[in-house]
């Protein structure tokens, strides 16, 4: 993949652009973090109306750790286009990331809306209003999140978690037995089964 993508090079700049998105994103896959940044700056600067290049981009400098900036990329890919979900997402993970919690919920919650069925995105919900210690509201999307994905025993043990917090242990029971059924390696869970058990 990487060969064929460049030969494309050297052709007109969407296509160059094209051709070195693709390459950025591929370095990123691999964890080749300078590669994937001359990517994206090739991709950005061959066409700056490219909201994948400026993802990109904003990808490269975020695992660089400078949140702020990978917050400006992803805000000007929205710009050019307001449907770019994996903009969307990581501006929202900027934010969680920057403490801009109502920032990252909004980011969210209109995801939810294009994407309602993501997974992902309705894992994030939870966590923010988890964050928010709003437990009610991260129950509800951790529910809607196990209509999707009924099987993640990391889902099934959080909401064990949670109604155990709310104190209401036949739920939190019902929960960690499920996580347990499916992932009964966790030892986190095999000591919240005993020490119900013991009780």
């Amino acid at each position: 993949a990487l060969e064929t993508l460049k030969m494309f090079e050297k052709k007109d700049s969407r296509v160059k652009s094209a051709a070195a998105t693709n390459l950025s994103f591929l370095y990123y896959l691999g964890n080749e973090l300078e590669q994937a940044t001359n990517y994206a700056d090739l991709a950005v600067n061959s066409d700056r109306y490219n909201p994948a290049a400026l993802t990109n981009k904003g990808n490269t400098v975020f695992a660089n750790g400078d949140c702020e900036k990978a917050a400006e990329f992803y805000k000007e890919a929205l710009r050019n286009d307001s449907l770019c979900t994996e903009a969307l997402y990581n501006l929202g993970l900027a934010y969680k990331k920057l403490n801009k919690i109502e920032e990252a919920l909004d980011c969210f919650l209109k995801l939810h809306a294009i994407l309602p069925n993501s997974a992902q995105v309705l894992y994030q919900l939870a966590s923010i209003y988890q964050i928010m210690e709003d437990p009610n509201q991260a129950i509800e999307w951790l529910l809607q999140l196990i209509s999707v994905v009924p099987t993640d025993p990391h889902v099934l043990s959080k909401l064990g978690n949670l109604y155990d917090t709310e104190g209401d242990k036949s739920q939190a029971f019902h929960y960690y037995c499920e996580s347990y059924r499916y992932f009964p390696s966790n030892i986190e869970v095999i000591e919240w089964l005993g020490a119900y058990y013991i009780d």
